[in-house]
Parts: structure tokens; C-alpha cells; sequence
């Protein structure tokens, strides 16, 4: 692993949460998207080499809408960058810890990056996202 990627931080409001976070940090995000994979919009903010994540469910079954319903607002998932995100999927699978999802793929997420989630119950309570840049 590289480094902390970016802390992804559950919203139920992103433009008020973006205008508090731009208060705190000083700074406009530098990019807001939507992942409609995933069924939510985002914005980001950079603090020094690390990322800060904002997430907002666009529909209410999404993954973010029900993470807010049974624990609120607040800290989602840590994110780490990885060189090879395939290999350090293999690795951690063989070390046992158990992915979101039946796939074992990597996929598009948000900021051009291939992404990945380990479930919490294997890590601490901790959602584990890898994420590799597209090149």
C-alpha cells in the first residue's frame, strides 16, 4: 500500500456539507462527481498528499443512504492507493479478509480511479477501499 488515498465521509446534504468543509479547510472541492454505479454524488477536497471524500446518496437503496440510516452521518471508509490493484486484492483475499460483493474485480469509481471494498466485518468495523489510478 502507498499511502491513505482519501477518508470517505457519509452526507446527508453535500452542497451544506461542501460549504462546511470549504469553511474548515479553506479551499472549494476541486471535483464533484456522480457514480452512478454506486448511486451517489461526491465531492472532493485535498488536504496536503490525502483526500477528503464526500459522499450523498442519490437514490435511497443505495449503499450511503442506508449507512446514513443506521449510523448517521460521519466517516464511511478509509481509502488506500495501491500500485497493482489486482495483486493486493489476491493478497488480502488470501489473508482472509472477505470483499463487499461476490466479484473479486476492481471497478470504476469516482476521481478516475479502479476501486475495491472489503467488508467491515473483517476489518475492524473499518470499510477498506483500495483504489489505483486509470492510466
Amino acid at each position: 500500500m502507498l499511502r491513505i488515498e482519501h477518508l470517505g465521509i457519509a452526507v446527508k446534504d453535500l452542497a451544506g456539507s461542501n460549504d462546511l468543509f470549504a469553511k474548515l479547510l479553506g479551499e472549494l472541492p476541486y471535483k464533484t462527481e456522480t457514480v452512478e454505479s454506486e448511486k451517489v454524488s461526491t465531492s472532493f477536497f485535498k488536504i496536503g498528499e490525502s483526500k477528503i471524500e464526500l459522499l450523498q446518496a442519490s437514490n435511497p437503496d443505495s449503499a450511503i443512504a442506508k449507512f446514513i440510516e443506521k449510523r448517521g452521518e460521519g466517516i464511511h471508509h478509509i481509502a488506500f492507493e495501491v500500485e497493482n490493484i489486482e495483486n493486493e486484492i489476491q493478497r488480502l483475499l488470501a489473508e482472509g479478509f472477505q470483499p463487499t460483493g461476490s466479484s473479486t474485480q476492481p471497478f470504476k469509481g469516482a476521481d478516475n480511479k479502479l476501486v475495491f471494498f472489503f467488508h467491515p466485518k473483517t476489518t475492524n468495523g473499518v470499510l477498506i477501499e483500495l483504489c489505483q489510478e486509470i492510466k
